[in-house]
């Protein structure tokens, strides 16, 4: 009798995170079950709220954008829920997404959109009148306060960021995290997050001046303004 042979299961293949994310818009796009969910490095999972992306503008989405004035800059853009709510206004609005499956979901949605990095060259940068920093993209690139400083140099004088960010007492940390969205699970990279309580100071090193921190809905949110010393990245 021959004995058996144990076969080891082989390791899932690791994707990058936006083929991860895709993966999951595709999903809910289809109406197939399968949750995105965030693992952080000490196994923790977070549900991503891609459903709620994938809607239109909640009424926490639209008391934010009440505040704001055209031309606006939707940084992180994704499905281009915020955009569209803007188009409905007659707000110009202008949306940047790294995610080609995003763009192409905002553009479907008649939004206008660009691909790649808000890092990179940005449309008419320095005429922005708002930028928006909603749906966890100040924790676009692992550094809130370059980002920040960023978003700052896209505007006018005056000009306005909205950012979405924890709230009170909440831990303002780079965490190492991946995506798993079904069977598919992207390699790790780092991801910033943001207390309202470090804001203020991460605001003032970037140029901006806080205006005003609020929840609503269970979010958080804070305004802030370019001031005359607003920081550039080249």
């Amino acid at each position: 009798m021959e004995a058996a042979v144990a076969v080891a299961s082989p390791e899932p293949v690791e994707l990058s995170a936006a083929a991860v994310y895709e993966y999951a818009l595709a999903l809910r796009l289809r109406s197939r079950p399968g949750a995105c969910r965030l693992r952080f490095g000490d196994g923790r999972l977070v549900d991503v709220p891609v459903e709620r992306w994938l809607a239109e503008a909640d009424p926490v989405d639209e008391r934010v954008l009440d505040w704001t004035a055209g031309p606006v800059l939707d940084v992180g853009c994704g499905a281009g829920r915020h955009l569209h709510a803007l188009g409905r206004r007659g707000v110009e609005a202008l949306g940047i997404d790294s995610s080609c499956v995003a763009v192409a979901l905002a553009r479907a949605g008649g939004a206008h959109v660009v691909g790649g990095s808000v890092f990179a060259d940005v449309p008419a940068a320095g005429s922005w009148r708002t930028v928006l920093l909603l749906d966890g993209s100040l924790g676009i690139g692992a550094s809130p306060q370059r980002l920040l400083a960023r978003a700052a140099s896209l505007l006018v004088p005056g000009g306005t960021v909205f950012a979405e960010l924890d709230g009170p007492g909440r831990p303002s940390d780079v965490v190492r995290v991946r995506l798993e969205a079904a069977e598919l699970r992207s390699g790790w990279f780092e991801w910033a997050r943001v207390s309202a309580d470090l804001l203020p100071e991460l605001a003032s090193g970037a140029g901006l001046q806080l205006r005003a921190r609020w929840e609503d809905g269970g979010r958080w949110f804070a305004r802030l303004t370019a001031d005359a010393r607003r920081a550039r990245i080249a």
